[in-house]
């Protein structure tokens, strides 16, 4: 018989690449999604399968995580025995602007999940996986950081996945549900979300290159960051749930670089040479003598994490997890994606 997966959270980057293990594991997934006036299923719309189609693998939900009675209607009727918690308001700058929906979403999304676990007899079948995020870490406490390194998260993001990953922790100890959490470090792919900053820079230098875009802003140029491959990562989230017991996992590449260097990376890949002049905020990314890339005030945080690089230590050794795809491979590919869909 099948096994059932559940994925709240389908639409997004993660959710897709999830949707497709599964779906190659020989799994009947189960996705959630949101009901928008505007198509949100861009990244899932090569395996959407007709509801009129028999023996479908691949089937959708209306439903949002901050609706308990949608959750809870929705894990009941599925009866999975996995369900992955990929759904959040996951941008972190915007966690300033509408910190009371990203702790609805990202906090308490998790609880309405676990609740329903045990409210529908479900402990003993139901594997739970929360999607955490290195932002918890924030005012880093060590380098590089692991399992056992202390939170301290400078957002409103980061504190609200910091609740979902001890509310799963706690439900594990308290009612013996399968819970586990994953503690990703930035991944990214040709599917990342338009306003996040790897995408947002390649997107704007493809334009740049063949002078459909004049300028990109950016914020700190010298934040850094582990960067991996989110086809990887969601390799690693199916992972953790195939394991005898529950546990917290770090997923990592364990090498940072900072966002001027991802900008270097992709300039290179597209052979645009860009030469930096200044410092700090008034720091200038110049082509050809013109000012092309250029630091904005608005898109500095109010509290910014400077560096966050992980320890997949345990990854490696319990899972047998390592990634495959290096920063030069994933911009590689990121760009290709673009330039395709640029001169479609």
């Amino acid at each position: 018989m099948k096994k059932k997966a559940l994925i709240f959270g389908v639409t997004g980057q993660d959710g897709s690449y999830l949707s497709e293990l599964l779906i190659n594991k020989g799994y009947e997934v189960h996705g959630v999604k949101r009901r928008s006036s505007s198509i949100n299923t861009q990244r899932i719309d090569h395996i959407y399968e007709d509801p009129h189609t028999k023996k479908r693998n691949f089937i959708l939900h209306y439903g949002d995580i901050t609706d308990s009675s949608a959750v809870s209607k929705i894990i009941k009727l599925v009866s999975p025995n996995e369900i992955y918690n990929l759904a959040a308001q996951s941008h972190v700058a915007v966690s300033f602007e509408v910190p009371e929906y990203t702790a609805n979403a990202d906090a308490l999304g998790a609880l309405r999940i676990l609740e329903a676990i045990k409210f529908h007899n479900l402990v003993k079948k139901t594997k739970f996986y929360q999607a955490g995020t290195s932002e918890m870490f924030g005012k880093v406490q060590e380098v590089p950081q692991d399992e056992k390194t202390s939170f301290y998260p400078l957002s409103p993001y980061g504190v609200a996945k910091q609740y979902a990953h001890w509310i799963t922790i706690n439900y594990r100890q308290a009612y013996g549900i399968f819970a586990s959490n994953g503690i990703l470090f930035n991944h990214e792919s040709p599917r990342r979300g338009e306003t996040f900053v790897t995408k947002k820079i390649v997107t704007a230098l493809c334009k740049i290159k063949y002078k459909k875009q004049k300028k990109l802003f950016l914020g700190n140029l010298n934040a850094k960051r582990d960067w991996g491959h989110a086809r990887d990562y969601c390799y690693a989230m199916w992972k953790i749930l195939q394991q005898k017991k529950p546990s917290e996992y770090v997923i990592a590449t364990g090498k940072q670089y900072s966002i001027k260097e991802f900008v270097n990376f992709v300039s290179k890949e597209l052979n645009l040479k860009i030469i930096w002049k200044g410092n700090g905020i008034n720091e200038k990314g110049f082509i050809n003598n013109k000012p092309v890339i250029e630091c904005d005030k608005k898109y500095l945080r109010p509290l910014d994490v400077n560096t966050l690089l992980g320890n997949a230590k345990k990854a490696r050794k319990e899972l047998k997890w390592s990634p495959s795809v290096n920063i030069k491979k994933l911009v590689k590919e990121m760009v290709s994606f673009e330039l395709s869909y640029l001169n479609k």
